[in-house]
């Protein structure tokens, strides 16, 4: 199992970022991290604790909300991506899956698919050997393929999301809430195919989760942000044990189960970051 403390290849890393929106909020706050080469990384918190913020930051998609990197770096492969727009990041092999599931409803699945092959001179015979690829990954896809996809299921979306990205052929994919809105079942079937993508394809994940429970069963790497900052971060496996993590994000304490919302903020901030 891969760990960020290990000595594998760093294939991005954010050192020490902020990010201001509007120029007067300040969202992120000293943000750094590391994604090895070949591994799944999740990063995790409660909604609004600045995880799509950092994967914005990083994928360059800032600009478009009036916010922007203010202090730090980005770097991907050792190179300085701050400046890259996102179709240059996407010509380097780092693409991002929006959360909620974006696509364009008026084409059909494959025509969707297709768009993420934009970016591709390899020629044809390649894109539709990737294009097999995507419907072996996602065989729902390859039934409802000539189907529009604004009228798929949200599963099907996020299938549909998730594909378009695989065209691109990226080495590193930013997965945003990949689990939003998801019944269980579809949930365990994205997260197991982010897992074979991972082993077989060897892709690189960073995947922003407010579903710690799952994503930390199917992470090798963890980071928990909390109010724009990073608290904790560890192994998967031992992030899984910790007292805290289980007490605040898993559910369950010593004492048995217990609501996240009945701890107060100030208690979680007092013994994570003493």
């Amino acid at each position: 199992m891969l760990d960020a403390g290990e000595s594998q290849e760093t294939l991005l890393e954010v050192n020490n970022i902020e990010v201001i929106y509007n120029h007067v909020i300040l969202v992120l706050k000293g943000v750094s991290l590391k994604v090895p080469k070949g591994g799944i990384t999740a990063l995790l918190g409660g909604n609004g604790a600045g995880k799509t913020t950092t994967l914005k930051a990083i994928s360059n998609l800032l600009h478009s909300e009036r916010g922007e990197v203010t202090k730090g770096t980005i770097d991907y492969r050792g190179e300085n991506v701050a400046m890259s727009s996102p179709a240059e990041l996407v010509r380097k092999g780092v693409i991002q899956v929006m959360e909620g599931r974006h696509c364009f409803e008026h084409l059909t699945v494959e025509e969707n698919l297709l768009t993420g092959a934009y970016t591709r001179t390899d020629g044809k015979a390649a894109v539709n050997a990737d294009l097999e690829m995507v419907y072996n990954y996602f065989p729902r896809l390859r039934e409802r393929r000539k189907s529009q996809a604004g009228y798929t299921s949200g599963g099907e979306q996020q299938m549909v999301a998730m594909g378009r990205a695989l065209m691109s052929r990226p080495e590193c994919i930013l997965l945003d809430e990949p689990s939003m809105g998801l019944a269980p079942q579809l949930v365990e079937e994205i997260f197991t195919i982010v897992k074979d993508l991972n082993e077989k394809e060897g892709a690189t994940f960073l995947l922003a989760e407010q579903n710690t429970n799952v994503a930390l069963r199917f992470a090798h790497y963890g980071y928990i942000l909390e109010s724009g900052r990073v608290v904790m971060d560890g192994p998967a496996d031992e992030l899984r044990e910790n007292p805290d993590v289980k007490e605040f994000y898993l559910g369950m304490s010593d004492e048995g189960r217990k609501s996240f919302r009945d701890v107060r903020s100030y208690r979680r901030r007092k013994r994570w970051l003493a």
